[in-house]
C-alpha cells in the first residue's frame, strides 16, 4: 500500500511521507494543492490488495517536504 500511495503522490505532485505503524495501520502525511489532495485521498481507495476501512483526515501545521517518501519505523 505504501508504494501505491507514493505512486499516486508522484502523479499529483504531492509531497510528504507514508509509513506502516506498529498496529498495522498506515500513516500518510501529505502536503500540496487542496484540490489535488482531495483527489489523492480518493485515489488511495484504488490501491490494489489494500483493505481500507477508513481514512481519517486532519489539518496540522505545514511541514516542508522535498518529495514523497516511504518511511520505515523502527519497532
Amino acid at each position: 500500500m505504501r508504494n501505491c500511495i507514493r505512486s499516486f503522490a508522484g502523479r499529483l505532485n504531492i509531497k510528504g511521507e507514508v509509513m506502516n505503524l506498529p498496529d498495522g495501520t498506515v500513516l500518510a502525511i501529505a502536503t500540496g494543492d487542496p484540490i489535488l489532495l482531495e483527489k489523492f485521498v480518493s485515489m488511495i481507495y484504488g490501491c490494489p490488495r489494500a483493505v481500507i476501512r477508513d481514512i481519517e483526515i486532519s489539518d496540522h501545521p505545514l511541514i516542508q517536504f522535498g518529495d514523497f517518501q516511504v518511511k520505515r519505523i523502527e519497532l
